[in-house]
């Protein structure tokens, strides 16, 4: 797993992944990237070969490490040994023998090899592997001790995309921790924790390319703030060619859907799944805005009680009352960004639970979401 920031991608994409930032093969970050601020990214391949030659071995498999040469060149009585991949060169390091040598980001040394000059020694033989659905278990399951705000998955197998959404159900209710899934065409979820991507996309890239940017806009939409009408500027050419009709069905099965506003491509409404509406659970929870800003009082509150309270404060009535102003002030704060509304300090209680070390918090907010439907009365005289 690696953790790689937006400026990260922008500036270290050759060393991080082997390609320029502008390289075809990396357009599904630049999609996520688009919003997103941090992305956790898993090489899920397996099976894959790495490429060799008799001064060391790829530091991955994948017929990439095939792109790699080394020169190695006297200078005096030392050697400088050049990495270089696609032709450019990517590092150098000066040694007097390959015992030196330290790996870097692109080649493991064999440091018993005996260096001689060479004008070029490519690193042949490598393959790729395949991504089964084991690799993507063993994502999640690393995935489980990262703070993430949406994961996404363009597969188009339901085994695969029922895996996310089960990972989705479980942290969000078992393990506490608020994330959103993005599947492509997966509806029938209906879960506030899965966002299905209606349209498909045209030219060389996958049918559910789009996930790839619906999961940065997710996870970087701040929370006064709704993906609603946003217009989508990726690379993508996505397929908006829907009726009137055909909009209005999708909404109501849960889906998440693009069309088209003049020349733009704009999202029609940033919603989930969710559509089993209920008495004690309404279509409020069917907007994402709304989700976002429940998670995120449920996150900053946890994390509060776990750096502060857990284990350090005592469960008595001073205690608690620290830990009430904690909340208000956090909800007062959130009002004051516009994300909540109408909050009163006594909406909050922070009382004894059953057990002596347990506090109980009843919380009340009303989330503000943003405008999307115009009623308009005219009155002709």
């Amino acid at each position: 797993m690696m953790t790689v920031s937006s400026s990260d991608f922008y500036n270290r994409s050759k060393e991080l992944f082997g390609r320029g930032y502008t390289h075809e093969d990396l357009m599904a970050l630049r999609e996520v990237f688009c919003y997103a601020k941090t992305c956790y990214v898993y090489r899920m391949e397996l099976g894959g070969i790495k490429a060799a030659c008799t001064l060391g071995e790829a530091v991955y498999a994948g017929s990439l490490g095939n792109e790699i040469t080394l020169t190695v060149t006297k200078a005096g009585d030392r050697f400088v040994v050049a990495t270089y991949l696609e032709q450019t060169l990517v590092q150098t390091q000066t040694v007097s023998g390959a015992a030196e040598l330290i790996d870097n980001d692109y080649v493991c040394f064999d440091r018993g090899a005996t260096l001689a000059e060479t004008a070029g020694l490519p690193l042949t033989g490598g393959t790729d592997g395949t991504v089964s659905d084991s690799g993507h278990q063993a994502f999640l399951e690393s995935l489980e001790s990262y703070p993430v705000n949406a994961v996404g998955c363009d597969s188009d197998q339901s085994a695969v995309k029922a895996l996310y959404a089960d990972f989705a159900r479980r942290m969000r209710e078992e393990a506490g921790i608020k994330t959103q899934c993005v599947l492509y065409r997966y509806t029938g979820a209906d879960y506030e924790g899965v966002i299905s991507v209606e349209n498909s996309v045209g030219g060389d890239e996958t049918d559910a390319s789009l996930v790839y940017w619906v999961t940065g806009a997710t996870a970087g939409c701040a929370l006064n703030r709704s993906n609603t009408n946003r217009p989508y500027g990726g690379e993508l050419s996505i397929d908006v060619g829907y009726t009137q009709a055909e909009l209005e069905a999708f909404i109501e099965k849960g889906a998440f859907v693009f069309h088209r506003v003049s020349n733009e491509i704009r999202v029609l409404e940033d919603i989930n799944t969710f559509v089993s509406w209920t008495s004690e659970k309404s279509n409020d929870f069917a907007m994402n805005q709304t989700v976002r800003i429940l998670d995120q009082i449920a996150t900053d509150i946890g994390s509060v009680f776990v750096t502060k309270y857990l284990g350090l404060v005592p469960n008595d009535s001073a205690g608690r009352i620290s830990l009430w102003n904690d909340i208000v002030s956090h909800h007062r704060q959130l009002a004051a960004a516009g994300a909540i509304e109408g909050f009163e300090a006594e909406h909050v209680a922070v009382s004894a639970g059953e057990e002596k070390r347990s506090v109980i918090v009843t919380d009340t907010v009303t989330p503000v979401c943003a405008m999307s439907q115009l009623y308009m009365t005219v009155v002709v005289q």
